[in-house]
């Protein structure tokens, strides 16, 4: 991992941090902003943690623009949890008729960039 990269994801914590300690809820809810506050800090832990041993720079690449896309959607939208996508069975059109295996990859391929990391730890 270069320097630059190094700053850019210790910069990432931080913000990550900050954005925990300033969190609060869209309900108003002391309760609720103690959950959403501790999902913050648990989610950053166990995802750091897990990735902290990646030195592909496309791979540390990806992690980082899932960072910043998840903390903007919970900046913009006031939920911290990751936004699902909702797909119909089938509802994708398939390539040249090849049935269920092409309608899992074009899932897979159209799951976005916030949700990768969520569907691995689910």
């Amino acid at each position: 991992m270069t320097t630059a990269t190094r700053q850019e994801v210790l910069g990432l914590y931080r913000r990550i941090s900050r954005l925990a300690r300033t969190w609060q809820a869209a309900s108003g809810q002391v309760e609720d902003t103690i959950a959403e506050k501790q999902y913050i800090v648990n989610e950053a832990r166990t995802l750091f943690r897990r990735n902290k041993h990646l030195t592909d720079a496309a791979l540390i690449k990806q992690c980082v623009a899932e960072c910043t896309a998840r903390i903007e959607m919970a900046l913009h939208y006031r939920i911290p949890y990751p936004r699902p996508i909702h797909l119909p069975p089938m509802g994708l059109t398939p390539l040249r008729g090849r049935g269920l295996r092409s309608q899992e990859k074009l899932r897979k391929l159209s799951q976005p960039v916030y949700l990768k990391s969520h569907d691995e730890l689910s």
